[in-house]
């Protein structure tokens, strides 16, 4: 979890640089998540690799992967875990240590499963002060008239 950012799913990190974010941009971004309705959402599997220890949510994958397919030029965490990584929420960075990841996995694994509700999508950016979120889109519903 990185500083300023609540649990979350990333539909695609990184995305556009701040610098280089368009109004075409954030029209994606809002079309694509009024595409998607509201969803419950079952979270059971923990999952390790790389030194990070995650929570799949598969519920989330159908809009995870519109999102790559959008923006088909950025490479989702530039590659380091393959060319369609399961959509996650991400628990533990820096998990190097076996021994430390096995804690946090058991830990996490005995809160599972989990119910939760994904009712919209936030476009977050990395500014000189931390992320900051850009707006805030419900799921499933229409942008403007």
């Amino acid at each position: 979890m990185r500083r300023g950012v609540p649990a979350h799913v990333s539909l695609l990190y990184p995305f556009v640089p701040e610098s280089a974010l368009t109004g075409q941009d954030e029209k994606g971004v809002r079309s694509l998540a009024a595409s998607f309705p509201a969803a419950d959402l079952l979270m059971e599997e923990v999952v390790t690799a790389s030194g990070f220890v995650a929570v799949t949510v598969p519920g989330l994958q159908p809009i995870v992967d519109a999102f790559r397919a959008q923006w088909p030029g950025l490479r989702p965490y530039r590659g380091r875990f393959g060319a369609r990584p399961a959509a996650h929420v991400t628990v533990a960075m820096g998990a190097d240590d076996p021994t430390a990841a096995a804690h946090v996995r058991a830990a996490i694994g005995s809160l599972l499963p989990l119910r939760t509700r994904a009712a919209a999508v936030q476009l977050v950016v990395l500014t000189e002060e931390g992320w900051q979120s850009r707006f805030t889109v419900p799921l499933g519903v229409p942008d403007g008239p």
